[in-house]
């Protein structure tokens, strides 16, 4: 039971992580783009929010469809645990705890699952495990 519930967490973490990439990389399912997102990201006050927005957006779309096909299980969640964090610091933790306000709460269970991912691996279900 525990590969099928690690098969769950890489799953979902990774369509919600591939849709999140995909709306900043290239504007889909009403996303902003990535001229969009680096906007925004220099709103941050982030240096050089171009290549920021690159990184993230990329990061999230193929971190994303790694997690799903359990193909560099831990590295992917690494990474994908740094942008939940910066995205924590940067923009959510001074609005408190709660969603309804704006706050952390959502990304937090998003950087637990990431770090469990990190500590359990890929599972059986995987594509490193090749079943």
């Amino acid at each position: 039971m525990a590969d099928l519930a690690i098969l769950v967490l890489r799953v979902s973490l990774g369509i919600m992580f591939a849709a999140h990439g995909l709306q900043k990389a290239f504007g889909l399912f009403g996303g902003p783009g990535i001229k969009g997102f680096s906007e925004f990201l220099s709103g941050l006050g982030f240096s050089y929010p171009l290549v920021w927005a690159y990184i993230a957006a990329y990061t999230e779309v193929i971190g994303g469809i790694f997690l799903v096909l359990g193909l560099f299980t831990r590295g992917s969640a690494v990474l994908l645990l740094v942008l939940a964090i910066v995205a924590i610091i940067k923009l959510h933790i001074t609005k408190g705890f709660f969603l309804s306000q704006g706050g952390f709460e959502y990304l937090l269970v998003i950087a637990s699952v990431c770090a469990a991912l990190i500590l359990l691996g890929p599972g059986k279900f995987s594509i490193t495990n090749r079943f």
